[in-house]
């Protein structure tokens, strides 16, 4: 039995679920609703506020199905109870981070500003800067999935790179650094 498939999803008090004909399931909650088409092959039942899966077979397909679709229905709903959140620090002189409504502005050391217009169901803001501090960039979204291509997209503008880490990485990121060149000995 697979080991994320077979544990069960715990409902939140004012989350409910409901699995819709053509077995898609719908999550609402406080922060949204999302909804996922499950495969045919698994079974899902809302029984007291847990949400269950079975598979019919232990072949390869329904085991692999199985832990997807759980991990997927469980994301939805800490996704519209509590929500997701990454946060992106940009180190480098100059580099500023700007909020307008659903488009960001971002500084980035180029000729010019680059302007990123985000999704409806992503909020962004940007947290203030104190002195000798880096900007910091919030993302928060009830979708992970959405949350995290929105800003891996913003990281590709200018990824860090290793020799003084300029570029935007994620808050806690951890960079491999290398040395410098070093002056020749004579």
């Amino acid at each position: 039995m697979s080991r994320i498939g077979k544990l069960p999803v715990n409902l939140p008090a004012k989350v409910t679920c409901e699995v819709l004909p053509g077995n898609v399931v719908k999550v609402k909650g406080p922060l949204g609703e999302m909804s996922q088409k499950i495969d045919s092959d698994i079974t899902v039942t809302v029984e007291e506020n847990v949400v269950k899966l079975t598979r019919p077979t232990d072949l390869p397909r329904h085991r692999s199905l199985h832990g997807l679709y759980r991990a997927l229905i469980n994301n939805m709903v800490v996704g519209v109870s509590e929500g997701f959140e990454i946060r992106q620090e940009l180190v480098g002189v100059g580099y500023r981070v700007e909020v307008k409504g659903q488009i960001l502005v971002l500084s980035l050391g180029f000729s010019h500003e680059v302007q990123i217009k985000l999704p409806a169901e992503i909020k962004a803001e940007a947290a203030e800067v104190k002195k000798g501090q880096n900007p910091v960039l919030i993302l928060k979204s009830c979708d992970k999935q959405l949350v995290g291509e929105v800003a891996a997209k913003v990281r590709s503008l200018r990824k860090p790179e290793p020799y003084k880490g300029k570029g935007i990485k994620f808050v806690g990121e951890q960079l491999r650094r290398k040395a410098g060149k070093s002056a020749g000995a004579k």
